[in-house]
């Protein structure tokens, strides 16, 4: 029997994604940056993982939000091969203003072997950052509608960014919340809460599971008080590619400023690293 056969199917895979929401306890969702990424993190025994539109925009030398969706459908296949997890991704707006867009992202993605997806009310357009609640809510309910057409329980998170683009307004992102729930949406997700009274609030204010999203310094929790406040998920965004790109800035800074090399004493011997890797 080769190994590719002793992968789980999409469908297994999906259902253990669903199950992780409903556990004992909330989990952390591992983000990668690349397949090498998504290996490791799988090495080291997350059980989930999802892909970060920050951190593979950095892969590209771009800043966030700078890549087309068939780029991030591709680095969601990569990741998808690379490890025998459920895979979730992160679609920003789905690629496109109009209901029809994050639609066809969802069903695009279920073809690429991913099992769940975010999609954002965020627009891009720094005079207009946010969609108007109609609009973001029909926009939800078209993603939903067509996660629950592929065959399988695919997951789809609603995120609201209106922490992140300039509207930090509480009953905003609670309303918005629970219309995407009411439209289908399977989690839910605000990044950017500045407290965790606010955390409370929204995991309060809605029935279905809430991500939190860690990376921000001073707003993100220990594991402990968000499972108080109710998160059953916790993502790490780009905190992981952040964290990588500040040893390579702070080893190579050394090499060219001193001379030295005691960086080397305290990187993972490459044995260790290549144990990783599997392909």
């Amino acid at each position: 029997m080769t190994t590719d056969s002793l992968r789980k199917s999409q469908s297994e895979k999906a259902a253990q994604f669903r199950a992780l929401h409903q556990g004992p306890d909330p989990f952390i969702i591992a983000n990668p940056f690349d397949a090498g990424s998504a290996r490791i993190l799988a090495g080291l025994g997350f059980k989930a993982l999802a892909t970060s539109s920050g951190g593979f925009a950095g892969t590209l030398g771009r800043r966030d939000g700078r890549i087309e969706r068939d780029e991030s459908l591709a680095h969601a296949r990569a990741v998808v091969d690379a490890v025998d997890l459920p895979i979730s991704a992160d679609l920003e707006n789905g690629f496109g203003h109009e209901a029809c867009f994050p639609a066809k992202t969802v069903l695009l993605a279920a073809e690429t072997g991913l099992v769940g997806c975010s999609i954002e009310d965020a627009t891009g357009d720094l005079a207009n950052p946010l969609y108007t609640f109609d609009d973001a809510v029909t926009r939800i309910a078209a993603a939903a509608d067509a996660a629950k057409s592929v065959g399988f329980d695919f997951t789809l998170t609603a995120r609201t960014e209106c922490f992140l683009r300039g509207k930090p307004d509480l009953a905003d992102v609670i309303k918005r919340l629970k219309a995407f729930e009411a439209a289908g949406a399977d989690v839910l997700m605000a990044p950017g809460l500045p407290d965790l009274d606010a955390v409370k609030a929204v995991c309060a204010a809605v029935s279905g599971p809430v991500n939190f999203m860690a990376g921000i310094p001073g707003k993100s929790f220990p594991l402990a008080d968000l499972t108080a406040a109710g998160v059953r998920r916790v993502s790490l965004a780009t905190s992981l590619y952040r964290a990588a790109m500040s040893g390579l800035i702070n080893a190579a800074s050394e090499a060219r400023d001193s001379g030295t090399f005691d960086f080397v004493d305290t990187s993972i011997p490459t044995p260790e690293l290549a144990g990783y890797m599997n392909g």
